[in-house]
C-alpha cells in the first residue's frame, strides 16, 4: 500500500493583498476539487497578523502529488500576485515529479524541507458524512468514501 503524502505551501501575503487571496483562493477551490481527485484534503490557514498563508494538502500516494504539481507553474504565475512563498515541505516519499519540481523551487532561493519516511499513523473519518469544515470550504465525501487510501 502506497504512503500518504502531506505538501504544506508556507506563504508571506503581500501587503493589501489579504482580501484578493482569500477570493482568489476560494474560486480556485472548486476546479482542484473537480481535476485533482488525488488531493485528499486541501485547508489554508492565516496567522493573527494576517501576513501568512499556509496551505495544507494530503494525497493518498506520491501519484497524486505529482498530479497535483502538473500546471502548477502556470496557476502560481496568478497566485503569486497575492502571496508569495517562503517554504515548502513535503512528508512522504515524493515522485520524481515532485522532486524535480522542487529542486527548481529551491534552486530559486526558496527552502524546502522533505521528510521522506512514513512511519504510521491514522486519521479517523466521521460518520461517514461528507464533512465541510468552516463556512467557505468543501471537503469532498471522497475523503471518506475512499477504500484505497492509506489513511484510514
Amino acid at each position: 500500500m502506497p504512503d500518504p503524502i502531506v505538501f504544506i505551501s508556507c506563504n508571506r501575503i503581500k501587503e493589501g493583498m489579504l482580501n484578493d487571496f482569500k477570493m482568489h483562493y476560494q474560486n480556485s477551490i472548486p476546479a482542484t476539487e473537480a481535476n485533482k481527485p488525488g488531493t485528499l484534503i486541501q485547508f489554508a490557514y492565516v496567522n493573527e497578523p494576517a501576513s501568512q498563508v499556509d496551505i495544507v494538502r494530503i494525497f493518498p500516494n506520491a501519484e497524486a502529488l505529482d498530479l497535483q504539481l502538473q500546471g502548477a507553474d502556470d496557476r502560481s504565475k496568478i497566485t503569486y500576485q497575492f502571496i508569495e512563498p517562503t517554504r515548502l515541505e513535503i512528508y512522504g516519499q515524493p515522485g520524481e515529479f515532485a522532486i524535480q519540481m522542487m529542486k527548481k523551487v529551491a534552486g530559486s532561493g526558496i527552502p524546502v524541507n522533505i521528510f521522506p519516511e512514513y512511519i504510521g499513523g491514522f486519521m479517523r473519518p466521521r460518520s461517514g458524512k461528507t464533512q465541510h469544515p468552516g463556512s467557505h470550504s468543501k471537503l469532498s465525501s471522497r475523503i471518506y468514501e475512499s477504500k484505497s487510501s492509506p489513511l484510514f
